[in-house]
């Protein structure tokens, strides 16, 4: 059981920069592998990227890869979603999300815990 917690969303100008940060509840925070979703208006919600357990193995979306960095640090409960160099496309509500399972996977599917997600909009 943990509970999750974004915030840094917010308004920012195409080719911009902007930091989200996930915080996490409990004490077994390093047992789950964590991910970044986001969900525009109209669309389902998809994969941005996954991280380890131990934050050794990332993983992003093609459509984001070169620009964003997730990072973790299990000492402090806290996941990251490092964003440069944004587009009005990547405009939605950005969600943090924990799996308890080790192998990777791009499904929201197998998401265990949700937070309730933060805004991100970029305007041009």
């Amino acid at each position: 059981q943990v509970q999750l917690v974004e915030s840094g969303g917010g308004l920012v100008q195409a080719g911009g920069s902007l930091r989200l940060s996930c915080a996490a509840s409990g004490r077994t925070f390093s047992s789950y592998a964590m991910g970044w979703f986001r969900q525009a208006p109209g669309k389902e919600r998809e994969f941005v990227a996954r991280i380890s357990r131990s934050g050794m193995s990332t993983y992003y979306a093609n459509s984001v890869r070169g620009r964003f960095t997730i990072s973790r640090d299990n000492a402090k409960n806290t996941v990251y979603l490092q964003m440069n160099s944004l587009k009005p496309e990547d405009t939605a509500v950005y969600y943090c999300a924990a799996d308890e399972s080790p192998y990777y996977s791009q499904s929201a599917n197998v998401m265990d815990y949700w937070g309730k997600g933060t805004l991100v909009t970029v305007s041009s």
